[in-house]
C-alpha cells in the first residue's frame, strides 16, 4: 500500500478502516473484521466505547489544552485514580510508552547521581522492547531495530530475561548500577513470561543493592493480564511503573508512576512535556480507568483470558509445528517453529486482525471487552489457519 506523502516507516497491509464498534472494525468497502490486536494493545475498551466517546466530546467542548505551567484538573483526577489502583505515590504524564520509559530512565540516572555514581547504569533484558527514542532503543534487546542508529546511548547493561542468578553476578561485579528496567511479560519480544517467583526475587535484589525496580507495563498494564497492573499478580511493590497503550484507548498518553524514594527524585526543571497530560487525553483516560475498575471488569478479563488460552491449547494440541501457547489474561502468544508472518494476510482475508512478532509468534491482544462468543469466533478462524500453516508456507 503506497502512500508517497508519508515516510516509508511501516510495512502497511492493503486495508484502511473507516469506523469501529466494540471488537469490530469496518474497512472502506464495508467489510467487517474481528479485531484481535486492538491497535497493538491500545483499544482496551474496543472501538467507539460510549464512556470514552462521551468524555472526549464533553472535554473537547470545554478545553483541549492549557499548559503544565498551570494546574490541570483532569490530570490531577487521573493521577489520583492511577495511584489508587496501583498503590504508587505520584505520576508524570507524557504522550507515549517510550516517553514514559524515558522518564523512568531519567529517574534511574537521578537516583544514581544522588548515590554519587559517576555513570549510572540501568540493567535491561535480552529480547526487551522499550520504545524507539534513542535511549529506549538502546534499552531494547533487538539489534535489528538498533542498526543504523549508532552511536547508541551508554549506561545500559544487558542480562538474560528471567535469570536471577545472572543479575546476582552483575550486582556482585558492578557498583555503577542504579536500576533495573524489565517488562513483566515481553510483548514485542514474543510474549515471554517470567517464573512465578522472579519478581519477588528481583524486589529483594533491588532492596539489597539500592537499585530502583522499574517495570515497563506499557503493554501489560491497564487490565491486559487480568490485574490492573501485571505486578499485582504478586505481592511486590515496584519503585517505578511506566504505562501507556490501553490507558488512553486511542488518545496518545503515557504515564510514569513512582513510589517511595523514586517519587521525590524529580523537581521543577528536571523534566517536562508540552502536551503531556492535557485535559483531553486525561478525560479520555479517566473514563478508561473508571470503566476498568468498575463492575468486576478486570475479573472478567482474567476469566476470558483463561477461556481463550484453554481454547487455543485444546485446538492446537498435538500440532508438531506449534512450539508453545503462552501468556496471561488477554495477552497471548502462539509460537511456531518456523517464521509465520504470512498468517497475518491470511487472517486478514478471513476478517480477522492478528499480529506476528519475533518472526514466529502470533500475538493476540484483543480488546478487553471481548466476550466468549467472540472468542469462539476468533478460535474458529485462527486455529485452522495455524494448523494448515506448514502446507501453506511450503507452497509459498
Amino acid at each position: 500500500m503506497t502512500q508517497p506523502a508519508i515516510m516509508n516507516t511501516y510495512g502497511r497491509l492493503p486495508v484502511s478502516f473507516t469506523r469501529g464498534e466494540g471488537v469490530r472494525l469496518f474497512d472502506t468497502e464495508g467489510k467487517r473484521y474481528l479485531d484481535s490486536i486492538s491497535g497493538i494493545g491500545v483499544n482496551a475498551l474496543g472501538h467507539s466505547h460510549p464512556a470514552v466517546t462521551e468524555a472526549i466530546q464533553q472535554q473537547a467542548g470545554q478545553l483541549l489544552h492549557t499548559s503544565n505551567l498551570y494546574s490541570v484538573e483532569k490530570q490531577q483526577a487521573l493521577a489520583e485514580a492511577l495511584c489508587s489502583v496501583s498503590g504508587m505515590d505520584n505520576v508524570f504524564f507524557s504522550n507515549s510508552g517510550a516517553e514514559a520509559n524515558e522518564a523512568a530512565i531519567k529517574l534511574a540516572r537521578k537516583h544514581g547521581h544522588n548515590r554519587n555514581i559517576e555513570i549510572p547504569h540501568v540493567v535491561v533484558m535480552e529480547q526487551a522492547f522499550h520504545g524507539r527514542t534513542l535511549a529506549t532503543l538502546t534499552a531494547s534487546g533487538n539489534r535489528k531495530i538498533q542498526a543504523g542508529f549508532e552511536p547508541l546511548v551508554r549506561g545500559f547493561i544487558r542480562a538474560p530475561f528471567g535469570d536471577i542468578a545472572a543479575l546476582e553476578t552483575i550486582a556482585h561485579n558492578n557498583d555503577s548500577v542504579s536500576a533495573i528496567l524489565i517488562e513483566p511479560i515481553q510483548g514485542e519480544g514474543g510474549i515471554h513470561t517470567l517464573p512465578a517467583e522472579y519478581l519477588a526475587q528481583l524486589r529483594a535484589l533491588c532492596d539489597r543493592y539500592d537499585w530502583l525496580l522499574m517495570l515497563d507495563e506499557v503493554q501489560t498494564g491497564n487490565g491486559r493480564t487480568g490485574k490492573y497492573f501485571a505486578y499485582q499478580h504478586t505481592d511486590i511493590m515496584p519503585d517505578v511503573v511506566a504505562t501507556a497503550k490501553g490507558l488512553g484507548n486511542g488518545v496518545p498518553i503515557g504515564a510514569c508512576l513512582a513510589h517511595g524514594k523514586a517519587a521525590s527524585l524529580l523537581q521543577p526543571g528536571n523534566h517536562g512535556s508540552t502536551f503531556g497530560g492535557n485535559p483531553l487525553v486525561c478525560a479520555a483516560s479517566l473514563a478508561v480507568v473508571n470503566t476498568l475498575t468498575s463492575n468486576n471488569t478486570i475479573e472478567q478479563i482474567a476469566e476470558n483470558g483463561h477461556y481463550l488460552l484453554a481454547g487455543l491449547k485444546q485446538q492446537l494440541a498435538g500440532a508438531p509445528h506449534v512450539k508453545e501457547v503462552r501468556g496471561q489474561g488477554l495477552m497471548i502468544g502462539i509460537e511456531l517453529n518456523t517464521p509465520c508472518a504470512g498468517l497475518v494476510s491470511q487472517a486478514l482475508a478471513k476478517g480477522l486482525l492478528i499480529n506476528v512478532t519475533a518472526e514466529r509468534v502470533v500475538r493476540l491482544l484483543p480488546p478487553l471487552i471481548i466476550n466468549q462468543q467472540e472468542i469462539d469466533e476468533l478460535l474458529s478462524i485462527l486455529c485452522p489457519l495455524i494448523l494448515a500453516w506448514p502446507e501453506q508456507s511450503s507452497a509459498a
